[in-house]
C-alpha cells in the first residue's frame, strides 16, 4: 500500500469551550506567582492552566484575536518578559465553524504547557549588576584603549617612525577600529543582543561555523592581551626598582615575578564579582586622567636642567621638524612598528565583551564604543604629537653633556640647546624617544603620577581583558559549538560569573607573562583581534548583501562596502604585519571552522549564511530556466512514493544512490483521508520528516500533500513538484505486492499513477524486492513497545523513589528489567517474528556495501536510455563500485553475431563499461505448461469467463464486474502475456545470482489492458528474483555519443 491513512484516534475535549454559547473558547494561561521554576504549578501538574478569557478588543466585541503585542515576538527563555501565545489560525479558523475540538499546540493532554521555555518566567533579577552605556562601556572602552603604550610606548613609536608616519600610524588604527565599530553598532542594533561580545555578534550573523572558530581565537586573545598588560606593569615596576637599585634577581625574571604576583591580585578582584570590578575600573579612570593632565602641564614647565639632559626642551620647532621623518632602528620597519602599536586600539571590543551585563546593550554598545574611539584616539595624537615635539631622539641623561668649546652639531637639533649628544652615534644612550620607554614620566609635571597613570592603564586594561576572556568563552562553551568545552559553560551568581573561565585565563596569562618581553607579545595578539575584527566588518557586508527583510539594523550610519573595505584592511594589515602569524591565524581558524561544519551543532540562528544560501539558490534556478535543458546535463530528478521516509527505507536507498546530491530527490508522502485532520498530520510531520533524512544523511526533500485518493494525491505532485529547470523527471516507486489481496479501489489507484506518470512524460522505475518494501508497522510496534518501557520504568522508579530507593538505582534497574521486553517486532507468533527480520534486513540492504557481482540489465525496448543510464549511475557510487554490468537484448537467430555487434558498437559510443553482452533468441518462444499454469492460477480470481457464457449473462457481468479481465482481453494480449512469463524463466535462467535485475517495463495501452492484468504482467515478470527495478524513460533521450 502506497497510501498513508491517519489513525483513528480519541479527540481531546476542551473543557473551556462550551457550545451552546456563541464566544470564543476559554484558554488557560500559567500563573507564575507559585510556580516551581519549570513552567509547572508547584504540586499541581495535574490540574488545568487558568482560564484565558476572551477580551472584549479595540474593535467593539469579544475576540479570541489578540492585538499586536511584544510578548508574542519574544523568545524562548526570555529573561525580561514573558513569552505570550497568540491563537493559533487553526483555532481563529475552524474552530466556530465546525464546533471541534481545539488543537491548542502550548498544551498536552492534562492542560499543562508543553513548551516549558516559551512559558519560563523571567529570573529573579534581586542583585543583579547591569551597566549603562558610560560605565559598561565608554569607561571601560576608554580604559582598555589607554592601555599600556600610551604611557611606556607611544613615544618610541613615534621617535621611529617620525611624527608624519606616527600619525599615519594612529589613523591606520583608527579607520580600522571605526569601520569596525560602525559595523558593529549596526549589528548590535539588529536584535537583541545578548553575553558574548564580539563571538555573539559573528556567530549569530555568519552562523556557528564563523562564530565557533573566532571566538575560541578571540577568547584566547584576551587572555594572551591579559599577560601584554600585565608585563607593560612589570616592566615599570623593574624599572623603578632599577632606579632605587632594588632589583630582586635580573630584570627579566623580575618582570616574570611582578606580573605573576600582579595578575593572581587581579584574579582575586575579578571573582569578587562584576560590581567590585566596575568600582576598581572607575578608580583606575580618575587616576589615568590626572595623569594625562599632568603629562599636558608637563610639557608647558620650564625644562630643568637635568630634564634637558634627558631630551627634553619643551616645545620646540626645530625638535618638530627633526622628529617629524622616520628614523627606523634595530630592523624596526613601518609594519613592525605598527604590529607593537595597533594592540592599543584592541580595546573597542571591551564594552561589547560584557554585553550579557549591559542595561541596554543594543543602544550602548554602538554610543559608548564609537565615542570611546574618538576620544581616545585624540587623546593618543595629542600625547604623540606633543611628547615628539619636546623631546629629541636620543639623549645621554649627563648634566654635562654640553658645549665648551665651537658647536659642531652634526645634524643634532639638540646643539642649538647647548647639549651635545653626539656620543649617542657610536655608544648606546639611555634617555630620549628611541632609548627611554618612561620618557613621559621625565616630561610630566609630577612623576609619580604618570608612574600611576601607568599603573591604571596597565591594570585597567588587563582587569577588561580579564574579565572579557572568561565571559566571551563562558558564552561559547554554553552553545556547545565544542562538547569537550561545555565544563567551562557553568556560571556562579546572580550575575553568573565564569570562575572556571577566570581560572583557564590566568593560567594562559601567567604562561605568556613568563615570556617577559612586551614586543614578542604585542604583535601575536595583533593578528587575533585583527581576525576578529576582519570578521565582524564582513557579518556586516554579509549580512546587507544578503538583504534579508530580517536585517533591519536602528543604526543607520554604515555601508556595506565600507564594512568590506575594512575587512579587507584587516586582513591585508595582518599579512603585512607577520605574514607567517596571519597564515597561523588563519590555518587555525579554517581548522576549527571545518570541525564545526563536520560536527554540526544542533543550533539554528537564521544567519546571514542561511540568507545568502537561499538567494544563491533562487537566482541559481533562475539562471538554469533561461537555458534550455541538453543530454549531456541530463540526470535522473525523483520523486520517491516512499509514504514516511522511513517506512521504506529500500525505496530511499536505492533513489538515494541514483541521486547521491548530485540530482533532485523528493521523498513524497499521500495523505488519505478527511482534509482538515489529513492536514494537520500532514503539516505535523513535515518538518519532522526532513529532520530524519538529514539526521540520516539522506541528501533528498521531503513533501507531502493531502488529498481524497491516493491517485489524485501523486497526480498533484507529479504536476506541481519542482521549480523551474529544477523539477523531477522519474518517478521512483515501489511495488504493490499486495495487489491480489487489496481493494479494487487501491489497484485502480496504483495502476493509475503508473498511467499518470506516462501522461506527464515522467520517467518510471519500480522496485520490487521479494520481502517487501514497507516496514512501518513494525516501525509503529517498536514505538509502542518504547512507550510502554518508558511508562513502566516511570512507574518503578516512582515505586522504589516511595520506597526510600534513589532515582539513579531505580532507573537503573528498571532498564534492566525492561530491556529483554523491547522488540522491534513487538507482541507475535513464532512465525511473525522470521518474517520481520528478513523484512528488516531486506530493507536495509541497500545502505551496506555491495558484494562482488553483477547489475544485469535486460534493455528490450529503447526508452531514450534511462534504462541503461540508472546502472551506469550506480555503477560510479561507492557502494555499488564492484559491480559490473552485463547487457541482455532480444535478439533474432539468424543475426546473432550482428546484434551483438551493433550493441557493442554503441556502448562504446556511450563510453559505457560492461563485462558481458547477450543476445537472447528465444524470448519470443512460448513458456513452459508449469509457469503458465501459475500464471493463470494467479489473475483467476479477476478473471470474467464471459467466453463459455451467454450473451445476456456475459453482458451483464461485463457491466457490473467492468474492472475483470475478459476472455476476449486475454486473447488479444496473448502473445505479450506470453512474453511476461518467458521473461521470468529467462531472468531465473540466467540472472538468478545477480546483485540487481534492471529490466525494461511493459506498457499498458489505456483502455485496452485492465488494471489486473497489467498487475499480473508485473508480478510474473518479476516473481522469485533478487531486487529487480522496472524501467522505462520517457522515450526522450538521456544518451548521446557527442562531445
Amino acid at each position: 500500500m502506497m497510501e498513508d491513512y491517519s489513525a483513528a484516534g480519541s479527540e481531546r475535549v476542551n473543557l473551556g469551550y462550551d457550545a451552546s454559547l456563541d464566544e470564543p473558547p476559554h484558554y488557560e494561561e500559567s500563573s507564575f506567582s507559585d510556580s516551581a521554576g519549570n513552567g509547572y504549578m508547584a504540586g499541581d501538574k495535574g490540574k488545568a492552566r487558568e482560564v484565558r478569557h476572551s477580551v472584549v478588543s479595540a474593535f467593539g466585541h469579544n475576540t479570541l484575536d489578540r492585538v499586536p503585542n511584544i510578548d508574542f515576538y519574544r523568545n524562548p527563555g526570555s529573561v525580561s518578559g514573558h513569552r505570550a501565545i497568540r491563537p493559533s489560525l487553526q483555532e481563529l479558523h475552524s474552530v466556530f465553524q465546525n464546533g471541534g475540538p481545539i488543537n491548542d499546540e502550548t498544551t498536552g493532554s492534562d492542560g499543562t504547557p508543553v513548551d516549558l521555555e516559551s512559558v519560563s518566567p523571567p529570573e529573579d533579577t534581586g542583585g543583579l549588576v547591569k551597566f549603562g552605556w558610560i560605565k559598561g562601556v565608554l569607561v571601560r572602552c576608554m580604559l582598555n584603549i589607554w592601555g599600556v603604550m600610551l604611557f611606556i610606548r607611544l613615544s618610541w613609536v613615534f621617535g621611529q617612525a617620525g611624527i608624519g608616519l606616527g600619525i599615519v600610524i594612529i589613523l591606520l588604527s583608527l579607520v580600522v577600529t571605526t569601520v569596525t565599530g560602525l559595523s558593529m553598532s549596526a549589528i548590535c542594533t539588529n536584535g537583541v543582543v545578548r553575553g558574548g561580545g564580539a563571538y555573539y555578534l559573528i556567530s549569530r550573523s555568519l552562523g556557528p561555523e564563523f562564530g565557533g572558530s573566532i571566538g575560541l581565537i578571540f577568547a584566547f586573545a584576551n587572555a594572551v592581551a591579559v599577560a601584554m598588560y600585565v608585563v607593560g606593569f612589570a616592566e615599570t615596576v623593574v624599572d623603578l626598582l632599577k632606579d632605587s637599585n632594588a632589583i630582586m634577581v635580573d630584570e627579566v625574571n623580575d618582570i616574570r615575578i611582578v606580573g605573576c604576583i600582579t595578575v593572581v591580585l587581579l584574579l582575586g578582584i575579578s571573582l569578587a564579582g562584576m560590581e567590585w570590578e566596575a568600582k576598581a575600573q572607575i578608580i583606575l579612570l580618575i587616576i589615568l586622567l590626572l595623569a594625562i593632565a599632568n603629562f599636558f602641564v608637563g610639557t608647558v614647565i620650564p625644562a630643568t636642567k637635568e630634564k634637558k639632559s634627558k631630551g627634553f626642551f619643551n616645545y620646540q620647532a626645530s625638535i618638530f621638524v627633526e622628529n617629524f621623518v622616520p628614523n627606523f632602528r634595530d630592523k624596526e620597519t613601518f609594519f613592525s612598528v605598527f604590529a607593537i602599536f595597533f594592540p592599543a586600539a584592541t580595546g573597542i571590543l571591551a564594552g561589547a565583551n560584557i554585553s550579557g551585563d549591559l542595561k541596554n546593550p543594543q543602544a550602548a554598545i554602538p554610543q559608548g564604543t564609537l565615542l570611546a574611539i574618538f576620544i581616545t584616539g585624540m587623546t593618543y595624537l595629542c600625547v604623540a604629537i606633543c611628547v615628539s615635539s619636546t623631546v629629541v631622539r636620543d639623549a645621554t641623561g649627563n648634566v654635562n653633556s654640553t658645549f665648551s668649546g665651537p658647536m659642531n652639531c652634526n645634524g643634532s637639533v639638540a646643539c642649538e640647546f647647548g647639549y651635545n649628544f653626539t656620543s649617542c652615534k657610536t655608544e648606546p644612550c639611555r634617555f630620549g624617544l628611541m632609548n627611554n620607554f618612561q620618557v613621559m614620566t621625565m616630561v610630566s609635571g609630577f612623576g609619580p603620577l604618570i608612574t600611576a597613570g601607568t599603573f591604571s592603564a596597565t591594570l585597567s586594561s588587563a582587569l577588561a581583558s580579564l574579565v572579557s576572556a572568561p565571559k566571551v568563552f563562558q558564552a561559547l562553551c554554553k552553545d556547545n559549538i565544542y562538547t569537550a568545552l561545555h565544563f567551562f559553560a557553568k556560571g556562579h551568581g546572580k550575575n553568573n560569573e565564569p570562575f572556571r573561565g577566570y581560572v583557564l585565563t590566568f593560567a594562559i596569562a601567567v604562561a605568556f607573562i613568563l615570556i617577559a618581553e612586551l614586543n614578542v607579545i604585542a604583535p601575536i595578539i595583533s593578528n587575533f583581534f585583527l581576525a576578529s575584527y576582519a570578521l565582524i566588518n564582513f557579518s556586516c557586508f554579509h549580512a546587507s548583501y544578503a538583504k534579508s527583510p530580517g536585517w533591519r539594523p536602528a543604526y543607520k550610519y554604515y555601508n556595506m562596502w565600507l564594512s568590506l573595505l575594512g575587512a579587507i584592511l584587516c586582513c591585508s594589515v595582518m599579512f603585512v604585519i607577520n605574514w607567517w602569524a596571519a597564515l597561523l591565524t588563519y590555518g587555525i581558524e579554517i581548522f576549527l571552522y571545518i570541525y564545526v561544519t563536520v560536527k554540526k551543532p544542533d543550533v539554528n540562528w537564521g544567519s546571514s549564511t542561511q540568507a545568502v544560501t537561499f538567494v544563491n539558490a533562487v537566482n541559481n534556478a533562475l539562471t538554469l530556466s533561461g537555458v534550455d535543458d541538453h543530454i549531456k546535463n541530463f540526470r535522473p530528478q525523483c520523486i520517491v512514493l516512499t509514504g514516511a521516509p522511513r517506512s521504506r527505507p529500500a525505496l530511499l536507498d536505492l533513489a538515494h544512490s541514483i541521486t547521491k546530491g548530485y540530482g533532485l530527490c523528493l521523498t513524497c508522502q499521500v495523505f488519505v483521508g478527511p482534509r482538515l485532520k489529513m492536514l494537520q498530520e500532514m503539516n505535523a510531520g513535515i518538518e519532522p520528516n526532513q529532520a530524519w533524512l538529514n539526521t540520516k544523511k539522506r541528501k533528498a526533500f521531503y513533501t507531502a500533500v493531502a488529498s481524497d485518493s491516493f491517485r489524485e494525491g501523486v497526480e498533484n505532485l507529479l504536476q506541481a513538484s519542482g521549480l523551474g529547470r529544477l523539477r523531477p523527471n522519474t518517478i521512483v516507486i515501489g511495488f504493490k505486492k499486495d495487489w491480489r489481496t487489496a481493494t479494487r479501489e487501491e489497484v485502480q489507484n496504483y495502476v493509475g499513477v503508473l498511467h499518470d506518470a506516462f501522461d506527464f512524460e515522467y520517467g518510471l522505475v519500480i522496485l520490487r524486492v521479494n520481502q517487501g518494501l514497507d516496514i512501518s508497522s513494525i516501525i509503529e510496534a517498536e514505538e509502542e513497545m518504547e512507550r510502554l518501557a518508558l511508562e513502566q520504568q516511570a512507574v518503578e522508579a516512582e515505586e522504589f523513589q516511595q520506597a526510600g530507593k534513589g532515582p539513579f538505582w531505580s532507573r537503573k534497574t528498571s532498564k534492566q528489567m525492561l530491556t529483554p521486553q523491547v522488540s522491534v517486532n513487538g507482541p507475535q507468533t513464532s512465525q511473525v517474528p522470521k518474517v520481520n527480520q528478513r523484512l528488516m534486513e531486506a530493507s536495509t540492504q541497500f545502505q551496506k556495501k555491495q558484494t562482488k557481482g553483477t547489475i544485469d540489465v535486460w534493455w528490450l525496448f529503447d526508452d531514450g536510455g534511462l534504462t541503461l543510464l540508472i546502472p551506469y549511475i550506480l555503477t560510479t557510487r561507492k557502494k555499488w563500485k564492484d559491480c559490473k554490468l552485463r547487457i541482455f537484448i532480444a535478439g533474432q537467430t539468424d543475426r546473432i553475431e550482428q546484434d551483438w555487434a551493433e550493441m557493442e558498437g554503441l556502448l562504446k559510443q556511450f563510453r559505457i563499461k560492461y563485462i558481458n553482452i547477450s543476445v537472447i533468441t528465444d524470448i519470443a518462444s512460448k513458456p513452459s505448461s508449469e509457469s503458465w499454469k501459475n500464471f493463470e492460477d494467479m489473475i483467476e480470481p479477476f478473471r470474467l469467463r464471459d467466453g463459455t457464457k451467454e450473451t445476456a449473462i456475459s453482458d451483464a457481468q461485463k457491466k457490473e464486474n467492468s474492472w475483470k479481465i475478459t476472455d476476449a482481453e486475454l486473447e488479444m494480449h496473448e502473445e505479450k502475456t506470453y512474453l511476461q512469463v518467458r521473461l521470468n524463466e529467462l531472468l531465473q535462467e540466467n540472472s538468478r545470482a545477480a546483485n540487481l535485475i534492471i529490466v525494461s517495463t511493459p506498457i499498458a495501452r489505456k483502455g485496452a489492458i485492465s488494471d489486473h492484468l497489467y498487475m499480473a504482467w508485473l508480478d510474473v515478470l518479476t516473481k522469485n528474483l533478487p531486487p529487480v527495478l522496472l524501467i522505462r524513460g520517457n522515450h526522450k533521450s538521456v544518451l548521446t555519443f557527442y562531445s
